[in-house]
């Protein structure tokens, strides 16, 4: 198939874990037969220094043409001032929004042989496998925000069609898994969460092969590091989505680990590793581009409906955790390309494995 991928590599770290993840990607379409193209655009903090905006309109306008977008990381303390009128975040935050992408999944699972890293004991870690679905596009973040001397506020709004249209990818990767959902919200005090639990009782309803159960958020963040084998699927807002996944990430070993897809209505997703952009390792190539890499993976599965080769991906990028080479934060010393080109090796086997199986099954056939 023929695809082309707008790369957002952003700030700090984020191009050096982009690239690692479009050389696989350009491994993949060799491997598999496909043709993939690249469009690279600035966004963040790189975007406001080069055009004075966090999100360029050719940026913008290319993530909308694409058939997938895949960001890298943005900030740094050159752009943290809170209080400056334009930041390296508010361009992640239009894309969202521009793009129409309501649905962050979050897949959590911890690898055997990293399970040494988390800060948990070991046995509370066995059978960890979780996908979090956050709402991306409401609440706090999009809301109304007023300022004066001595007072803010930050408006947190949610639609009946925001909530609905989440929870019902929620139950439907549900039934994909273990049918089993968990509804975060906060409904014994905040009137946005009482219509957020309301709104997904109903359209459990229509799901009755999937369980249902509610937790609020504070108990929630608790029952994650305690309890963190008995979720499944976990939906909630975004504010709390934000919080708990960052929490979640921990269990793994390293944020460095995970990644992310944010998902709309139609193909086009953005994705993208949850860790920031680490200023303080950049260009120094010791970032770990695990993270990038598995969200390529997802963009395969999700954007381009290539089930095959992202598998063939995240068998590559299981060998390499199990065997190495690791980079520092997982225990390591190698570095950023020294873990790409282990991943390009893995990868060629399972693709030229998958390749054989295939061509076997059609001559069965």
């Amino acid at each position: 198939m023929k695809a082309h991928i707008v790369t957002l590599p952003g700030d700090g770290v984020g191009p050096e874990v982009t690239a690692a993840a479009v050389a696989v990607l350009h491994a993949v379409a060799e491997h598999f037969g496909h043709e993939f193209t690249f469009e690279e655009h600035a966004i963040g903090g790189c975007a406001i220094d080069a055009h004075g905006e966090p999100l360029p309109r050719a940026s913008l306008e290319a993530c909308k043409k694409a058939d997938a977008v895949l960001l890298g990381a943005v900030g740094g303390p050159k752009w943290s001032d809170p209080n400056a009128p334009v930041r390296p975040e508010q361009g992640l935050l239009a894309l969202r929004a521009a793009l129409g992408v309501y649905a962050n999944l979050r897949p959590l699972q911890v690898h055997p042989a990293l399970a040494r890293l988390s800060p948990l004991k070991e046995e509370k870690l066995k059978h960890v496998d979780v996908l979090f679905v956050r709402e991306l596009t409401g609440g706090a973040y999009f809301g109304a925000k007023t300022r004066t001397a001595d007072t803010a506020t930050d408006e947190c709004k949610y639609t009946v069609a925001e909530i609905e249209r989440v929870t019902r990818r929620a139950f439907d990767l549900a039934r994909q898994r273990r049918r089993h959902v968990t509804s975060v919200d906060k409904a014994n005090v905040l009137e946005t969460s009482r219509l957020w639990r309301t709104t997904v009782q109903r359209i459990a309803a229509e799901y009755p092969d999937v369980k249902l159960e509610h937790q609020l958020v504070d108990s929630m963040a608790m029952l994650l590091l305690t309890q963190p084998g008995r979720y499944d699927v976990v939906v909630t807002e975004n504010l709390f989505g934000d919080i708990l996944t960052d929490e979640a990430a921990a269990l793994a070993g390293s944020l460095g680990l995970l990644p992310s897809a944010s998902l709309g209505d139609g193909f086009n997703g953005l994705y993208e590793p949850i860790h920031g952009s680490a200023p303080d390792i950049a260009g120094q190539n010791v970032a770990n581009p695990t993270g990038a890499i598995l969200s390529a993976a997802l963009l395969l599965r999700h954007s381009l409906e290539l089930e095959e080769e992202a598998n063939a991906v995240e068998a590559a990028i299981d060998e390499v955790l199990r065997d190495g080479p690791h980079t520092r934060d997982i225990g390591g010393s190698a570095g950023t390309a020294e873990v790409q080109a282990a991943v390009l090796i893995a990868l060629e086997e399972h693709a030229s494995n998958s390749a054989a199986f295939f061509s076997g099954a059609r001559a069965c056939g």
